[in-house]
């Protein structure tokens, strides 16, 4: 019999890990980090020490991966391993020996929902600036760093957030700062939306 491994994760330093209840489990690893990074230490340990009949039990598929392309790919991962995905808030769960395209749409579905709904937000917030910049209203703030080289480093590369400050010639805090910005990880799947998927 294998162990129950909780994996929890939130984007910045000052939001609370204990939301993410995951019940009895005999190990865990945590980190605050935002998904965007490519990098997160505790999410590939966690996989490093997952063994054959392991499940990993974790909140919700948006604090697992960033995008469909890497959830599917850690869920795999692990399941190659022997170890099973389960999605408490979901009620979602993936194992090597399980062949439910039922479950496997719904995992696409739920992700893409996720991505759709930070790609609106991030437009939306875009018009909002545009429009205020129009009233003379957005003065903004004095650009030190190129921001979009930070994103466009987070997004595409395996640099560390420390090699990309030093990259970049910035804190890291400023790397964080970007990947909070363009990289919003904190909107939380529509209920309603899995409801119907649910009935469905």
């Amino acid at each position: 019999m294998g162990e129950k491994i909780g994996y929890r994760r939130v984007s910045s330093l000052d939001q609370n890990l204990d939301r993410q209840e995951l019940g009895n489990v005999d190990k865990i690893f945590e980190e605050k980090l935002s998904g965007a990074f490519r990098e997160r230490p505790q999410l590939r340990e966690m996989i490093r020490y997952a063994r054959d009949g392991d499940e990993i039990v974790v909140w919700s598929i948006d604090r697992l991966a960033r995008n469909l392309k890497d959830l599917t790919a850690i869920v795999e991962e692990l399941n190659a391993k022997g170890a099973a995905v389960y999605f408490i808030k979901n009620s979602l769960r993936f194992a090597r020996d399980d062949d439910d395209p039922q479950s496997r749409l719904q995992l696409h579905i739920m992700s893409a929902f996720a991505e759709f709904e930070r790609d609106i937000l991030k437009q939306r917030q875009r018009e909002g600036i545009q429009k205020a910049k129009q009233k003379g209203k957005y003065k903004g703030r004095k650009v030190q760093y190129d921001h979009d080289e930070i994103a466009r480093l987070i997004e595409t590369t395996d640099m560390t957030i420390t090699q990309i400050a030093r990259d970049q010639n910035c804190s890291t805090k400023t790397v964080y700062r970007v990947a909070d910005e363009r990289f919003d990880e904190e909107i939380p799947v529509v209920r309603a939306k899995y409801q119907l998927i649910q009935i469905a």
